[in-house]
């Protein structure tokens, strides 16, 4: 008897609808065939100790198993169930009819309990694609799955729950999610809050500039000025996830495997915060089978970098093109992956290495030298990509105790939305470009170009400065910005001097001067 099943194939965000073909005649051999990995090959003894304690057998038959189509590679113990189902509607003890309007997914206990999967969302986004009446997915999994509309997701806790469904003896409701209210309701709920952060109202400017463009940001200042501090709470500030942009952060750390249980979607920007030690791999994605890195798991949120030149070189220089391009290629021999990365990257560091230069309160010890060769651990090419350089000493404790609570991210957040949306019409004839940060040199020419005094201004700050010639097109983007939230049409000159004070790092006589 020849019976069909229904699961999925995750490659990177792209998902493989695969039909499971179940054959049985007469023999004892078990043959799995269709590019199956090692966890799918070892499905069998799953099955077969999860069919025993929940009172079957397993067919003393010649049991053939196709996934089909044959030539993608299937990774993973989510084919469990589908293999199940299929061997025993071939063995009459599930109704084979309602197998084709269902697809499913999960993993098997030895006592027949369903373990969750990743990638429940992709998959549920397919099922519907496909137009399957329902997907059937482990309980654990059900909120994210059931994110998707016009179609049926039911959560199901063990092997027996998912036989009775299908022999119509069970009426499981599927789970209906009210995602928008959930969504929406926990939009503005942060436990960290800019008016816990006194005084460095120049750096609180600052990352109000970064985060009305999208522009990325490197602090430097000495030990506990609060560089981290602030950085944690730049997601408060940060617009709202459209909807949209949700789903797609969503599919990503659902196939990461990184949603907790009663998550259905991501309503906050996501903030990553890697320790330096962090490898290669796991900054950008890879692996045998390859995962989202830090950098995809970051898309539309923050990546933060904390004490920057502690990092691998090499783990720094391969974000340069993720940087640039706002997505990562994975390739392997055999296939490639494709993971979105558009991030707002923020990195601290101290100003040299003991932490204590130009520190008032501190002598350093630090020879230029020193200084330059600590900063030499930051490549050119990475740092012509952080438009917004701040320089930060540490707050008195005279003023620290003194000072009123700050302004609450509340506030703030209404300027960059504000902003945002200035921008939102400004670039709606051109695809992919969303905010500032984003801006081609072309675009530059249109809608921030300086008028003469400006440029005199910018002239005059490159030649005394000793500005490299690469810091032009970011302060032009950062001042158009500036010139966004305060509601300005044209780049005027306080602008620009705004913005040519947030290069410090490409002064040529940075390590030999004090801050």
């Amino acid at each position: 008897m020849l019976v069909n099943t229904f699961c999925a194939a995750v490659n990177g965000l792209e998902v493989n609808t695969v039909k499971v073909e179940v054959s049985m005649s007469r023999g004892v051999q078990f043959h799995l065939t269709g590019l199956a990995d090692t966890a799918v090959k070892e499905s069998y003894d799953r099955i077969k100790a999860a069919l025993q304690n929940n009172g079957f057998k397993m067919p003393v038959m010649d049991i053939t198993i196709n996934l089909s189509p044959a030539d993608i590679k299937k990774e993973g113990s989510g084919y469990d169930l589908p293999l199940a189902m299929g061997i025993l509607a071939a063995n009459g003890k599930v109704e084979a009819d309602r197998l084709s309007e269902y697809m499913m997914v999960g993993e098997l206990g030895l006592d027949g309990k369903l373990q969750p999967i990743r990638g429940a969302l992709p998959i549920a986004i397919k099922a519907r694609a496909e137009k399957f009446k329902g997907l059937i997915v482990p309980k654990q999994n059900i909120r994210e799955a059931a994110v998707v509309n016009q179609v049926e997701v039911y959560g199901m806790e063990t092997l027996m729950e998912v036989i009775q469904f299908l022999n119509g003896s069970n009426d499981v409701s599927p789970m209906i999610l009210d995602t928008r209210h959930e969504f929406y309701e926990q939009q503005s709920h942060f436990e960290l809050d800019f008016a816990d952060v006194r005084g460095q109202e120049s750096v609180k400017r600052a990352l109000e500039v970064a985060a009305a463009g999208g522009h990325n940001l490197i602090m430097i200042g000495p030990p506990g000025s609060g560089k981290s501090m602030m950085a944690k709470r730049l997601p408060s500030i940060l617009p709202p996830l459209s909807l949209s942009e949700s789903l797609e952060t969503t599919q990503i750390h659902s196939v990461a495997g990184k949603l907790s249980r009663d998550t259905s979607l991501i309503s906050q920007r996501p903030f990553r915060a890697p320790h330096h030690t962090i490898s290669q791999v796991a900054l950008v994605g890879g692996g045998q089978n390859p995962q989202p890195g830090e950098i995809s798991l970051a898309h539309n949120g923050v990546l933060f970098l904390d004490e920057l030149p502690e990092f691998s070189r090499s783990v720094l220089e391969v974000m340069r093109q993720p940087l640039e391009d706002r997505h990562i290629t994975i390739s392997r021999a055999k296939y490639s992956v494709q993971y979105p990365c558009s991030f707002m990257f923020v990195a601290s560091m101290n100003p040299c290495p003991c932490g204590y230069y130009g520190d008032p309160t501190h002598s350093c010890a630090c020879t230029p030298g020193q200084i330059q060769r600590y900063m030499n651990k930051i490549s050119g090419p990475l740092l012509d990509r952080i438009d917004i350089h701040c320089e930060i000493q540490a707050v008195p404790f005279a003023q620290l105790s003194q000072m009123q609570p700050g302004e609450p991210s509340e506030m703030i957040r209404e300027r960059v939305i504000r902003a945002r949306k200035i921008q939102e019409e400004r670039f709606k004839p051109y695809k992919g470009i969303h905010c500032n940060a984003m801006m081609t040199e072309r675009m530059l020419h249109e809608f921030a170009e300086p008028d003469a005094q400006s440029l005199d201004m910018l002239r005059m700050a490159m030649e005394r400065l000793k500005l490299s010639a690469r810091a032009y097109s970011r302060i032009l983007k950062v001042a158009r910005t500036i010139a966004d939230l305060a509601g300005s049409e044209k780049v005027q000159t306080q602008h620009i001097a705004e913005a040519i004070g947030y290069r410090n790092l490409d002064r040529g006589d940075w390590a030999e001067r004090g801050i």
